[in-house]
């Protein structure tokens, strides 16, 4: 029989969101001091492959292989097993790889091989549930799994372009945006939801969660990735259908919001636990702020703004990956009691939400700047800073893991 030792993978997700963070942590501090070692570009790419495949789509192909194992068999779990170790190694191969050399041929030949296993991954689960239809949220995780087989498309694209060295400014920007789109807001956010919804039910079973939820994301989905790619000459009636898609989001998020409300949701599954309360709240915030962004892009001075200044782009993606997906992984870990709880725990998380919001407000006051070319006083200075707070945080939150855990507990 095969099992999952879920404290142990819980822990090794946030060591490696500790890696994601020295990196970043090493990034910040070369632009605002003076550190040779290492070349920038070569940090990002370290830092970008590893936040995705070590950090986040490590959690959540854990997550989803724990919310749908009660309906596989024990002997099945060894292939998402297997696909999760090798999907580490490989992260791990990408954040070496990337960090001291940058786009070679052993960086390539492993981003190829980790792009297989999340594609082997999204497959084989794909199957179960498919043929499990009991499972709970089951079009959330199929979606979701869909929308990462998606996303691989424009992997491939740079990966082939790389190879070659052939680069199209326009075919390696747009493989680039469709690669974050259908991650962002297609297999994360789709695998959050599902694994939010889930939980949801776990606790309130007499919850009905209305499918328009899901049926007005899963329709936007596709036609919003042209929300990325709005620079592009793009026909009329193109145009109108990712403004659609735009508002069409909105809709959705704010059915959820209604549902949210009137059934006392987060009140009730917080448990009187005021943090998960509070990191909810946090999360959903975020979330509606990101959504409304997407809408407002739609207008073309906007658009040309937000794709003109790295700094406004810089923050959107914090918002996403930092303030709406890592904050919901450890929101998610805390509440279904992954990780311990104790008063150390709760400080860290507490820290961790502080350095995320600050970061967020830090970013956005540089990029709110920098559409009238203004330079904030120090602000290179306060991100090394704020950037070690998340390092510290992230630390201490998985020393009080390795300190405090007593068992080991599997399914």
């Amino acid at each position: 029989m095969y099992t999952i030792n879920y404290k142990y993978w819980v822990k090794l997700g946030l060591l490696n969101f500790l890696m994601v963070a020295i990196v970043g942590f090493i990034m910040r501090y070369k632009i605002g001091f003076s550190f040779p070692f290492f070349d920038q570009k070569n940090l990002l790419h370290a830092h970008s492959h590893f936040a995705f495949s070590g950090w986040v789509s490590h959690m959540l192909m854990f997550f989803i292989t724990i919310a749908i194992s009660q309906n596989i068999s024990s002997n099945r779990i060894r292939y998402y097993q297997i696909c999760i170790l090798v999907n580490i190694i490989c992260a791990y191969g990408m954040l070496v790889g990337f960090a001291v050399n940058g786009y070679n041929t052993f960086t390539i030949i492993i981003s190829s091989i980790s792009l297989f296993t999340s594609i082997t991954y999204a497959i084989i689960t794909l199957k179960d549930l498919i043929k499990n239809k009991v499972i709970t949220q089951r079009l959330w995780f199929i979606f979701a799994n869909c929308m990462q087989i998606m996303s691989s498309v424009g992997t491939a694209s740079l990966v082939l372009m790389m190879a070659k060295h052939q680069i199209e400014q326009d075919r390696y920007l747009a493989s680039i945006y469709w690669y974050l789109h259908f991650q962002y807001n297609g297999w994360f956010f789709f695998a959050c939801m599902g694994l939010f919804f889930a939980y949801v039910k776990q606790q309130l079973p007499q919850a009905e969660i209305p499918t328009a939820i899901f049926n007005y994301f899963a329709i936007s989905c596709i036609p919003a990735f042209g929300l990325s790619v709005l620079w592009l000459n793009l026909p009329i009636l193109v145009y109108i259908t990712i403004m659609l898609a735009a508002i069409c989001q909105i809709c959705g998020w704010l059915w959820l919001v209604l549902f949210l409300k009137n059934h006392k949701v987060i009140s009730i599954i917080s448990k009187k636990d005021l943090l998960i309360k509070l990191l909810f709240i946090t999360i959903f915030c975020a979330t509606t702020v990101k959504l409304f962004l997407q809408l407002f892009s739609v207008i073309p001075s906007i658009s040309e703004m937000a794709f003109g200044f790295r700094p406004i782009v810089i923050a959107y993606l914090h918002l996403v990956l930092l303030a709406i997906t890592s904050l919901f992984l450890l929101t998610y870990a805390y509440a279904r009691k992954f990780i311990n709880h104790n008063i150390y725990t709760k400080i860290a998380l507490i820290l961790i939400a502080a350095g995320v919001l600050l970061n967020e407000c830090a970013l956005g006051i540089q990029g709110i700047a920098s559409l009238s070319y203004t330079p904030v006083p120090h602000i290179d200075q306060i991100l090394v800073i704020i950037s070690g707070i998340l390092v510290v945080g992230i630390l201490a939150l998985l020393l009080a893991q390795l300190k405090f855990s007593k068992q080991n507990e599997s399914i």
